[in-house]
């Protein structure tokens, strides 16, 4: 969300970088807010909620340990709702909440935590199933000023959750309205004079818009506590890491940490949003939390990757069939530490094994293993783990970085990315013939649907060949751009197929020292699928 009062926070977080922090989640501070921690009601209340429910988890959080290690927000999901008046204020379940909401918010808040709501972007809550007279007209459509007054000011609380089930039974334009509700938080912050975090609910990575108007985004649909659900919210998030940034977080759900997950699953389940950047919002009962659980949600490595100071995404950076090796840097860009996190989507115990430069490093490395906080040693050219079924493997590394000379397609931010239209806009695609299964396709056709690789590093600038490897069944162009400057006209690309059979383009350019940017499109037409870029110095 940008606006004053945030750029305000940010500038202040900026300030104390280097300072001492009481808790290791917060040990790190950056220009922006970190990823959301907390604690929601509905993996394991959903719509059995009240004000003894949510108090006693106010009180378990702080008395578990949780509070100490990071966890802030005590969020209240859908089903705290009576219909509205005839007025068109919202009315409060008495039954539920005898005292009101403000008063579970300053409950929260004496705890020394911070209270989150919940809405939808439409008439009716997901939990009405737009039936149910208390949910329904309860959501922030034709009341955005009101409610947002009411929520943040008369209530006082600081986070909201807007779901769009609502949305979707009258036909909104989400970029539109949820646009209209960023609006309608932004003019509260103002008069209230405090930052309120915004996350939407969309089941899907909405676009690229979304991080003009909130903090977070939801990637996917619901997360159930089953290993189904854990895995197939993993593989829909693996391609779009690239959206991840400035402190704007892809939302891969709340946590089923402390339910019904084995240890292994669990372990897979925190290493990967942690070291993703998403929220991490706890989902169990935490007055009965098991021991297991509890320390996994404590892990100081773990959660360092999840607070670290970049706040980005963790692209593929090696994959082996089912096993997957994602990366990212932790603390400086290109600097001499990485979080690694190996994940086993297999039914069965797998070891693999892959070169340190598949993740940017050379000669010796020392290990770090996040889930014993225990040092491993150090290794050279190559690194094994044994990952067991459904399970994963998180490292801290430390050592000399490479200068990358390869950057797959599929890890690269795609302008016009999104997943609840159908329209042919640049997306990852499968392709087994591709150098790691994975490719972009749908490239172009329109001046705005480019790709661009925004993390190309150069030791020193100079001059590189930049070599793409394509893949189309008849004549194809594309433009190449870096650091924003047309480069390249490349004509007549063709393979003979779309995804079975590849060639290879070069281009020679020049890149700065530290950080580039390189973009490939084509205005008319589309552009060939895309593989991976190579890169050479001359």
């Amino acid at each position: 969300m940008l606006h004053s009062m945030k750029n305000q926070i940010q500038i202040a977080l900026s300030a104390l970088v280097l300072s001492a922090m009481p808790s290791m989640a917060s040990a790190q501070k950056a220009a922006f807010l970190p990823p959301t921690m907390g604690w929601s009601t509905w993996n394991t209340f959903a719509l059995n909620i009240n004000e003894k429910v949510i108090k006693d988890q106010a009180d378990a959080i702080v008395s578990s340990g949780l509070k100490a290690a990071g966890y802030q927000y005590i969020n209240i999901d859908d089903g705290y709702w009576n219909g509205r008046a005839e007025d068109g204020t919202l009315r409060i379940n008495k039954d539920k909440f005898p005292n009101g909401m403000r008063v579970v918010a300053d409950y929260i808040h004496s705890k020394g935590l911070k209270a989150g709501i919940y809405s939808d972007a439409g008439d009716n809550t997901c939990g009405s199933g737009n039936k149910q007279p208390w949910g329904m007209g309860v959501g922030l459509a034709g009341h955005e000023d009101a409610d947002c007054k009411t929520y943040f000011i008369d209530w006082d609380y600081d986070f909201i959750k807007v779901d769009y089930c609502g949305g979707a039974h009258m036909g909104l334009d989400e970029e539109a309205q949820y646009t209209k509700i960023g609006n309608a938080i932004k003019n509260v912050e103002k008069l209230k004079g405090k930052n309120i975090v915004f996350n939407i609910c969309r089941w899907a990575y909405p676009g690229n818009w979304a991080r003009k108007v909130a903090d977070s985004w939801r990637t996917t649909g619901d997360i159930n506590v089953s290993w189904r659900s854990l895995k197939s919210i993993v593989k829909e998030n693996l391609y779009i890491q690239a959206y991840t940034s400035g402190g704007h977080y892809n939302d891969m759900d709340m946590l089923e940490i402390g339910r019904e997950l084995t240890p292994d699953e669990e372990n897979l389940h925190m290493a990967y949003w942690c070291i993703a950047s998403s929220p991490l919002l706890v989902g169990c009962d935490m007055t009965k939390i098991p021991a297991h659980s509890l320390k996994l949600l404590k892990n100081r490595d773990l959660l360092a990757m999840n607070q670290d100071r970049l706040g980005i995404g963790a692209p593929v950076a090696y994959r082996d069939g089912e096993v997957y090796v994602v990366a990212k840097d932790m603390g400086t860009i290109h600097g001499n530490k990485r979080a690694v996190v190996v994940m086993n989507l297999t039914d069965a115990e797998q070891t693999i094994t892959f070169p340190l430069s598949s993740v940017e490093f050379r000669g010796a490395v020392k290990v770090h293993d996040c889930l014993t906080q225990r040092d491993k040693g150090v290794a050279k050219g190559s690194f094994t783990a044994k990952v067991p079924a459904h399970g994963a493997a998180a490292y801290f590394m430390t050592g000399q970085r490479l200068e990358p000379t390869v950057y797959e397609a599929e890890t690269a931010w795609l302008s016009k990315y999104q997943e609840i239209k159908n329209l042919p806009t640049a997306r990852p695609m499968n392709a087994e013939s591709a150098s790691q299964g994975e490719c972009v396709g749908y490239l172009g056709n329109d001046a705005d649907n480019y790709m661009e690789w925004r993390n190309v590093w150069s030791n020193t600038g100079g001059t590189y060949k930049l070599s793409f490897r394509y893949a189309s069944a008849e004549d194809r162009n594309m433009n190449v751009k870096v650091n924003g400057k047309q480069v390249a006209s490349l004509t007549k690309l063709n393979s003979n197929d779309y995804t079975r059979f590849w060639k290879t383009a070069t281009v020679t350019v020049k890149l700065k020292k530290g950080m580039n940017k390189v973009s490939l499109g084509c205005t008319n037409g589309f552009a060939p699928n895309i593989d991976k870029m190579t890169l050479k110095k001359i």
